[in-house]
């Protein structure tokens, strides 16, 4: 690619000079081609997409956050069963319900980091990996916002649990309005898969058409 000549076939010798083999020769007319803004245009366009490399960076730093975040209310409920203040079972329950809040957290930043860097920034080739999630070979757009979805009606599931198992100590109107931002949740999430069904049975028949 580095040189401009007419195309040849011969072999490279370091005595001869001659280029190698694996060198691809442009004429001037395709460098001048390659070259033109009409093409240079659209592949800057296309690279703009590592912008976003540097934001699934800083994801993967919250989720370390998250992991120490674990790890310390995970010492909580150690200290708390083995010292000299013993827990009571709802105060045990409340610890729980918080770290599987951390983990639920934790996987809704895995899906969001890898399907995200995947679906719109570059391919990971895992399809020899042994570890590569199931989810991962089907996924796109779609199918992407559906199961964050999904994760975050299970957060706020684990949530609302929560506050009911402390009703006592929240206002009645505290308990109401989450019960309404859960159902919003749920609603969405529907609202999208269906919204997302009708486009692939559209895809579909106009795949049929053709």
């Amino acid at each position: 690619m580095d040189s401009i000549g007419a195309p040849t076939n011969c072999k490279t010798t370091p005595a001869t000079g001659l280029l190698p083999r694996h060198v691809k020769i442009f004429a001037p007319a395709e460098l001048d081609n390659a070259m033109s803004p009409t093409k240079l245009l659209p592949s800057f366009i296309f690279a703009s997409r590592w912008i976003q490399a540097p934001l699934y960076i800083g994801l993967i730093i919250a989720q370390i956050v998250y992991v120490w975040l674990f790890m310390v209310e995970l010492s909580h409920l150690v200290h708390g069963i083995f010292g000299d203040h013993r827990m009571t079972e709802t105060d045990v329950m409340l610890i729980v319900l918080g770290l599987i809040d951390v983990v639920m957290v934790a996987n809704l930043l895995i899906m969001v980091i890898v399907g995200g860097y995947e679906t719109f920034v570059s391919r990971l080739h895992l399809d020899e990996h042994p570890d590569q999630p199931e989810w991962l070979s089907h996924v796109n757009a779609g199918v992407l916002k559906i199961k964050l979805s999904t994760a975050i009606i299970g957060i706020s599931s684990i949530h609302l649990l929560k506050s009911f198992i402390n009703a006592g100590a929240l206002p009645e109107h505290t308990l109401l309005w989450q019960v309404v931002i859960h159902m919003v949740f749920i609603v969405s999430a529907l609202a999208m898969a269906m919204v997302d069904k009708i486009m692939t049975q559209t895809l579909i028949l106009q795949h049929d058409n053709h």
